[in-house]
């Protein structure tokens, strides 16, 4: 890799200059994180299936138009993306209850919800990203209420798609987090979905065995998380059906 400026560095990825002006590189790292970073590993290959599975989804999404940053996969981890002012939160869609919703109303894991429910979580590691309401988002000028309607309204586009995409090869779509962000162009201004939709950004189970194919596996101690994310890759069509995971990492398509 290029000596390039490094702008910002996450849990996941790294964010670099791009080769033009208003684009960033986005570089997926092996590292696993749960709870705010408090557990951490390094699982190799991890980077580059959410690198290939982010890329599937953002493309699809870009070809329905839906607007994201993302304009094209550069190598096995890097994506060339546009560069956009991330609004400071995380963006929750619900469908079935699990994770922290269950823990914090009592509901049973796995309970269907009588409708899609959106939440939103201040990005604030060191205060363990607070669930906020719209009030707080509009209080302390985190977004504005019509960048609100716009973000929420991505949301269950967003929600509609995967539900379909994941259904049809037989994962049902538990929930998933976006983080969205400001594109200016000239004197225009949009909202766009940023970050990455990856199994680790999202809750995904087997539907007919409830296995969890997501991050999960790395939360609970589950263990086996790149062969459930391999699984996800594989049934999306971005690994060969006749390829044997590897422990070193995934083969994938080209």
């Amino acid at each position: 890799m290029k000596q390039r400026r490094r702008i910002y560095e996450g849990k996941a990825k790294i964010l670099y200059e791009g080769p033009e002006p208003g684009t960033l590189i986005q570089f997926f790292k092996d590292d696993a994180t749960a709870f705010n970073a408090k557990k951490h590993d390094v699982i190799e290959g991890k980077g580059v299936l959410n690198n290939r599975i982010s890329e599937y989804i953002f493309t699809s999404l870009n070809r329905i138009g839906i607007p994201t940053h993302f304009i094209k996969r550069l190598n096995m981890r890097e994506q060339l993306i546009r560069e956009v002012e991330i609004i400071p939160l995380e963006v929750v869609v619900r469908n079935i209850a699990a994770g922290s919703m269950s823990k914090r109303l009592g509901i049973e894991e796995g309970t269907v919800l009588p409708r899609s429910i959106i939440e939103f979580y201040y990005k604030a590691d060191a205060l363990d990203d607070p669930m906020v309401t719209e009030e707080h988002v509009t209080a302390f000028g985190w977004a504005s209420p019509q960048e609100i309607d716009d973000i929420m309204a991505l949301a269950i586009r967003v929600n509609d798609f995967l539900s379909g995409l994941f259904l049809g090869i037989g994962i049902q779509l538990v929930d998933f987090k976006i983080e969205c962000g400001r594109l200016y162009e000239g004197d225009m201004m949009r909202i766009v979905i940023a970050d990455e939709i990856s199994p680790d950004s999202c809750r995904l189970w087997d539907i007919k065995t409830n296995e969890k194919l997501d991050k999960d596996r790395f939360r609970r101690d589950i263990g086996g998380l790149v062969e459930a994310y391999q699984e996800v890759a594989r049934r999306l069509g971005i690994m060969n059906e006749t390829e044997v995971p590897r422990p070193k990492g995934p083969v994938l398509v080209k």
